[in-house]
């Protein structure tokens, strides 16, 4: 025990989690295992938009809002479940969305109308609002400063593992079962996570409750708009997932088109590359540590560009090699933001994590529908030329940001 924790100690102040303790570790199993089924259950529909336009003939565009729905209502619940959160606690709330969305998803699996099925994903989004901006804050408000970056590096990953978990085997067992499967079994997983979140997550220690105001919530937002370095961090959240999302939600829809024409499990697994997001968090997450934020928050987003025009040729190697490319970077880029909010606030922390949060998946929805629009008008080409347009500004508001906040 270091001499300020035993001073902690002595006084009766709760002591924050060091790392390497079996407290970070149990944090750890815990914060992974929800991120990882939080954001299965986001993305389980990304694999099967083609499927959605099929049965239920919609277009593209409209079958994109089984995601986009749900990203854009999440982003604006996250605001107020923020406010939840200082008043009944940071693990109460995670634990009910991640056990709310769960069952969300088993009623997705038996709807028959398309209305359901956006009436459930967008309902979906507001439970799932409930766990990323509270797991931030509970890993600032819980954790030593020297443990947050590798924790919020390992909840990164999490979700990196989860979305691809999610997107693979919804993608087999779409082809090789049903669509209809494939939610079923997503949400299965997502209740078995609860049951580990509740087991292995410490409760707070240094949370301290407060009543539930809505009424303050305007003037924190207002306080952290004028903030320069958070201004330009929700403008770089919006264009990141954006440039990101878009790519993510069409490449299903070129894989099965010619040249290559490749099955529903096929065009799959090339959602095989996600893991390398986690590579990629914990990687730039740790070089952020040792040469500043800002500097390898450029250095991602370049990462991300490189992978961009990768993607271009109709090659099927320079494909999957582009999307591996730009998904470890892209994975880099947000865990270095997320770890910008609470480092940029002077206080609430949990609603500036919360707008950067808004602000990042309300772009990924507008950007991931709007991309129907540009594949309708020029295919794949347009969809890259699109998120290449997204990428250039989020370089340009890293750049700005990087002289404005803390390095680290």
């Amino acid at each position: 025990m270091t001499g300020d924790r035993r001073q902690m100690v002595d006084a009766g102040v709760s002591p924050r989690i060091a790392r390497g303790t079996p407290q970070y570790r149990r944090t750890s199993l815990a914060i992974f295992s929800c991120g990882f089924s939080i954001f299965a259950l986001l993305y389980c529909t990304q694999p099967v938009l083609p499927l959605f336009s099929e049965e239920f003939s919609v277009s593209p565009a409209q079958s994109s809002l089984a995601l986009s729905l749900t990203t854009i209502t999440m982003a604006i619940a996250m605001i107020f479940a923020s406010s939840l959160a200082e008043a009944i606690g940071r693990k109460p709330l995670m634990l009910g969305a991640l056990i709310a969305s769960s069952l969300l998803t088993l009623l997705l699996a038996v709807s028959t109308q398309w209305s359901h099925v956006l009436w459930l994903r967008a309902l979906t989004g507001v439970t799932l609002s409930g766990m990323p901006a509270v797991a931030l804050a509970y890993l600032g408000e819980e954790m030593e400063p020297q443990a947050v970056a590798p924790a919020v590096g390992l909840y990164i990953g999490g979700g990196a593992l989860g979305g691809m978990s999610g997107r693979l085997f919804v993608a087999l067992l779409a082809d090789y079962g049903s669509w209809r499967l494939a939610m079923a079994f997503i949400a299965v997983t997502g209740l078995g996570s609860a049951v580990i979140f509740w087991r292995a997550l410490p409760p707070s220690r240094q949370f301290q409750p407060r009543g539930l105001d809505f009424s303050g919530l305007t003037l924190s937002l207002i306080r952290h708009f004028r903030n320069p370095g958070i201004a330009l961090l929700v403008v770089e959240g919006f264009l990141l997932l954006g440039g990101f999302m878009v790519l993510y939600n069409y490449i299903g829809f070129r894989l099965q088109a010619p040249p290559f024409n490749l099955s529903q499990s096929l065009a799959g697994l090339v959602f095989a590359v996600y893991p390398i997001g986690s590579l990629g968090s914990a990687m730039m997450s740790n070089l952020a540590a040792r040469f500043g934020r800002g500097r390898m928050l450029i250095v991602s987003i370049l990462v991300m560009m490189a992978g961009l025009g990768l993607l271009m040729p109709d090659m099927l190697v320079t494909t999957v090699l582009g999307l591996a490319v730009m998904t470890f970077g892209f994975f880099g880029a947000h865990a270095i933001s997320s770890g910008f909010a609470p480092a940029l606030a002077e206080r609430d922390k949990a609603q500036a994590s919360s707008l950067y949060l808004l602000f990042y998946y309300i772009g990924g929805g507008v950007a991931g529908s709007l991309g129907g629009i540009f594949w309708s008008a020029n295919a794949w080409t347009g969809v890259a030329l699109f998120s290449g347009a997204l990428m250039a500004g989020t370089l340009l508001a890293a750049v700005l940001l990087a002289r404005r906040a803390p390095s680290h």
